[in-house]
């Protein structure tokens, strides 16, 4: 074979520069201004404002080519790409000559539409969300100082080595149980549920912390996955979800009790680190210290004056007998002026009383004088000794007219001393009665 390689007819032999150099002016020249569409993957924003992502075709092929835009191209852009977005890109492919790859230069892009993924992503998110997964007030608060943790992602991941890291260098003192799950591929999902009820069933963690390292919307997925997003807020434990970079969002944030931006933020959400548990137990030692200081103080102060008043037992028998002086003067006077005052009103009552008698018999007096007077008045006796005499016939009854008597007729006439009997000789009646 090496006689093969040494026998042939004379060639060129191509530095690697020159050939990467050449197939970039081919690929210049045959694919100089060309589009291509598909779903955007591993979106990168750099600070110079250049954008470096991946294309794929959103049927789940598995040809990948990667792309540039520079910061001219993306300050002309009218919306800002995402992962999963499906796009449609005008530009020209070369090869990045330090790295001989092959690479589309995008001059300008347009979106063609959700990506699969994507789509998939907002249509289960909307249903989960209809059916109250993700209301605030489902939410639980994070145990404040857990005394174990509970993590599920992979042995072999980043992710736990960052938590156990910032757990190891904050919270030294809690206990960690690893609740080993793939967290990427077709098993991911299922695994990542089974792990998450088992954590639930075996309860010997106070927070659980369901993490992974970032990736793309494809390497995420699992976390998208509905078993696991049910699981999530299933789960009689809180959840920190600690899925990828700050920028990923998956289903799993919305579902778990707390969102945190990285592996690493959940560990340091889920324990308060050693030092302000220090702090705090210190501020509070201070507080019970100053307090009982002071209940000591005023016990003293409390005792001294104890002290002092036992040690004059006299002078303290001397005030409670003024005091009792005083309550028995206070209780004497108390009972006479009630009687005095009773007894002024009853003497008040018997001087109206004696006033209304004399007044009532006055009054008596007058009118018995006005009666005696005008019986006085109407007594028959006093007519009679005026020269009237009383005449009546002979069954008693009164004569007042002429008409009652007839000649002959016995009459009865009394006077003022005295009565007589008399005898009608005539009757003269006069002429005008």
């Amino acid at each position: 074979m090496v006689d093969a390689f040494r026998s042939g007819p004379a060639r060129h032999v191509w530095g690697v520069a020159a050939l990467v150099q050449a197939a970039s002016d081919a690929l210049a020249e045959r694919f100089s201004a060309c589009a291509v569409q598909g779903e955007i993957s591993n979106l990168a924003r750099a600070a110079s404002g250049h954008r470096y992502f991946s294309l794929k075709d959103a049927d789940g092929a598995q040809a990948l080519l990667r792309c540039a835009m520079f910061r001219r191209a993306a300050s002309l852009l009218d919306f800002e790409p995402e992962d999963g977005q499906r796009v449609e890109l005008r530009g020209r492919l070369v090869v990045y000559e330090p790295r001989g790859e092959l690479q589309f230069v995008v001059e300008a892009m347009q979106r063609s539409g959700a990506g699969s993924l994507y789509e998939q992503f907002l249509r289960l998110k909307a249903r989960l969300e209809a059916q109250g997964l993700f209301d605030a007030g489902r939410k639980r608060a994070i145990a404040a100082y857990p005394a174990r943790i509970g993590i599920v992602t992979s042995p072999g991941a980043a992710a736990l080595h960052d938590v156990l890291t910032a757990l190891a260098r904050r919270s030294q003192h809690v206990r960690v149980v690893v609740y080993p799950s793939p967290v990427q591929g077709s098993d991911a999902p299922g695994s990542l549920a089974a792990a998450l009820a088992l954590a639930g069933r075996r309860a010997e963690v106070d927070t659980l912390i369901l993490c992974r390292g970032g990736g793309s919307i494809e390497d995420l997925w699992a976390f998208n996955d509905e078993r696991v997003v049910r699981a999530v807020a299933a789960s009689p434990i809180p959840v920190i979800c600690g899925v990828g970079h700050e920028t990923d969002v998956t289903l799993c944030d919305f579902a778990a009790d707390l969102r945190a931006p990285t592996p690493t933020a959940a560990a340091e959400l889920a324990a308060p680190s050693q030092a302000a548990c220090r702090d705090a137990l210190e501020a509070l030692a201070t507080r019970l210290r100053r307090q009982v200081r002071s209940a000591l103080d005023r016990h003293l102060q409390w005792l001294d004056a104890t002290t002092v008043r036992l040690a004059r037992p006299a002078e303290a028998a001397r005030r409670r007998q003024q005091a009792l002086g005083m309550l028995a003067h206070r209780l004497a006077g108390a009972a006479l002026h009630p009687l005095e005052r009773q007894r002024a009103r009853l003497d008040r009552q018997a001087l109206r009383l004696v006033r209304a008698a004399a007044m009532q018999r006055s009054r008596t007096a007058q009118c018995i004088e006005t009666l005696q007077a005008r019986l006085h008045g109407v007594d028959p006796t006093h007519v009679l000794a005026r020269g009237y005499a009383w005449l009546a016939d002979e069954q008693g009854r009164v004569v007042q007219s002429v008409r009652q008597l007839a000649p002959g007729q016995q009459l009865d006439a009394t006077l003022a001393d005295g009565s007589a009997d008399l005898q009608v000789s005539a009757v003269h009646p006069r002429s005008d009665a």
